[in-house]
């Protein structure tokens, strides 16, 4: 299986400005990110999506490959995430690069392991599903057999639609939360079914240790703590 490493980064994040290539443990918050892709083993090639030069010059001195400048209307605030895969899919192919399947890797958390990467696209590969996303166990208090949704008319239900919420923590269903470190889909389903996962979604769960996603300041000084206990 041949696997695009595919890292989105662009100029204008609000909640933390500039953190992609904001220094966090002395280095720029896009090296983690890198390092762990240039790492991995089952990655044929690793991009570079941004539509920053400054980005795009830090990106290049770390050893990724920056084939293009994202397109403005791919870069804005609403943005989502499979217009600009696809959009990397489709300048590559023009090139006569192609690949079975797509690892998009955020650079938002810098305590990603290369292994990581691996074991996601060893379990695509090994059960054929039509993606693998990273996740993390939902806390107890927080299982959707337990939570509630309002409706138009001010009523709750449960989230499971069921009528009565289960009586004991031990009957609990396990759940879980992608946590969005990971998500490696296969190039047919995003070309073909417009989609970052598909049918057939295979989960691997990550070691809390290693999970951080920095939207806010409140997580950049936690990915921070969390860099200080656990170099990778």
């Amino acid at each position: 299986m041949k696997v695009l490493g595919i890292i989105p980064a662009r100029g204008g994040s609000k909640g933390v400005l500039r953190k992609n290539i904001r220094s966090i443990g002395g280095r720029p918050l896009l090296a983690y990110c890198a390092e762990s892709a240039l790492a991995a083993r089952l990655l044929d090639r690793v991009i570079l999506s941004t539509d920053d030069d400054e980005i795009a010059d830090v990106g290049k001195d770390l050893g990724l490959d920056v084939p293009f400048m994202r397109p403005a209307e791919l870069a804005g605030d609403s943005a989502p995430t499979l217009p600009v895969v696809s959009h990397a899919i489709k300048f590559l192919e023009d090139e006569g690069s192609f690949f079975d399947a797509v690892c998009l890797l955020q650079p938002t958390n810098p305590l990603r392991r290369p292994a990581d990467i691996d074991l996601c696209i060893e379990l695509l590969e090994k059960t054929g599903a039509d993606s693998v996303i990273s996740v993390l166990p939902v806390p107890v208090e927080h299982n959707p057999a337990w939570t509630y949704r309002r409706k138009n008319d001010g009523t709750v239900e449960l989230s499971t639609g069921g009528f009565e919420p289960v009586p004991r923590r031990q009957e609990l269903e396990p759940a879980f939360h992608r946590d969005g470190t990971i998500y490696v889909t296969r190039t047919s389903v995003i070309t073909e079914l417009q989609s970052l996962y598909g049918t057939r979604i295979h989960a691997y769960e990550m070691d809390s240790r290693f999970s951080v996603n920095i939207d806010t300041q409140e997580d950049w000084d936690r990915a921070e703590a969390l860099l200080a206990v656990n170099r990778i």
